[in-house]
């Protein structure tokens, strides 16, 4: 049966490549430009994790992510009738304090790699990861507030806002890896916090900037968390299952890490023989003093018991889930067809990606 709304239409047209691509064309100028305000070797340093140069300073073409958050912090600018180019002080300050948090998650999850490559801690040095993480949150206020409006002032708040609770979120993440069972309410508080609220940011700040009220800017918040709730769910299937070579980071991720992810907590709660093994299994994993030596076996083991248990089944569905709220979130929002086609296309690129 046809879908009677019109932007589901639109949205199958949508060129999602070419929407991501415009978001990074346009704002990484600006991110450059702050980037380069840093003190020496803070500005190596950051363009090294960006992606712009080697580990030798020699300029590279890195892979700079995915670039959904400044793709919906234009976007969301557009929602308010603005040009996508008001986005970009937003969108630059979300991706600020996005790789803010990466430099310091890496260093605290001990990840040696990201993006196909060695992360910062691994080739500068612990202290300048963390140097350069508190540098770029810093210049994220910066780029919002040198704007010098007052829909750069309330553009703040909600920034500041969002990154006290990604740093919730990554306390709770942390702290629940020591821990036997985490509920799978806990879980999705904890992923709402360290995902979904700078999601929910970046879908918001560009329409802030373009003068949207705060009825628009919560309707857009809303769908950002949930946008997000579905990238993490999406996330944390590709953390236990997903192709290194698309990841680009080790196998069976998130289990060297020991995290409560969504299809671990899910399946400890799903009851049966292979949820009492895991948890038995897992339970024994805390208190183990040689985790590090741990084989491929025995990491592909604990990834089958998730599986026969329901883990990966249940957070594929809870994906699926989070993106229909986020869809219909958008029509409480009066806005041109095809940017909410555009929105609905790049939650469904959210669901559907394998990196």
């Amino acid at each position: 049966m046809p879908s009677a709304n019109p932007a589901d239409h639109i949205a199958r047209t949508v060129d999602i490549m070419a929407l991501l691509e415009r978001g990074r064309a346009m704002s990484t100028p600006v991110l450059r430009a702050a980037v380069d305000r840093l003190a020496p070797p803070m500005n190596t340093v950051s363009s090294y994790h960006f992606g712009w140069i080697d580990a030798q300073g020699r300029p590279a073409d890195g892979d700079g992510g995915k670039a959904v958050r400044p793709a919906l912090a234009l976007l969301s600018a557009e929602v308010a009738g603005a040009a996508p180019e008001v986005g970009v002080p937003g969108a630059v300050a979300v991706e600020l304090v996005h790789n803010f948090s990466l430099l310091h998650d890496d260093l605290m999850d001990g990840d040696e790699q990201r993006r196909h490559r060695d992360t910062v801690w691994k080739v500068h040095g612990p202290a300048q990861a963390i140097l350069v993480g508190d540098a770029l949150f810093a210049l994220a206020n910066e780029v919002l507030l040198e704007l010098g409006t007052v829909e750069a002032g309330r553009a703040t708040r909600r920034l500041t806002t969002a990154t006290r609770k990604l740093i919730d979120g990554q306390a709770q993440d942390i702290s629940y890896e020591h821990r036997e069972r985490v509920t799978v309410e806990e879980c999705l508080e904890m992923e709402g916090n360290k995902t979904g609220a700078l999601l929910a940011c970046a879908a918001s700040i560009g329409a802030v900037l373009g003068g949207a009220d705060d009825r628009t800017a919560d309707a857009l918040e809303r769908y950002g968390h949930h946008l997000g709730l579905a990238f993490q769910a999406v996330d944390d299937i590709l953390g236990i299952w997903g192709d290194p070579e698309s990841t680009g980071k080790q196998t069976w991720s998130d289990l060297r890490q020991r995290k409560k992810s969504l299809p671990v907590v899910a399946a400890l709660a799903a009851g049966g023989p292979a949820s009492h093994r895991l948890g038995e299994l897992l339970a024994a994993d805390v208190k183990s003093n040689d985790f590090e030596s741990f084989s491929e076996e025995e990491f592909a083991a604990r990834a089958a018991l998730i599986e026969e248990a329901g883990g990966r089944d249940w957070t594929s569905d809870e994906a699926r889930r989070q993106h229909a709220i986020a869809v219909e979130t958008l029509t409480a929002v009066d806005m041109p067809e095809q940017v909410r086609a555009q929105l609905t296309a790049l939650a469904d690129f959210v669901v559907v990606r394998n990196r």
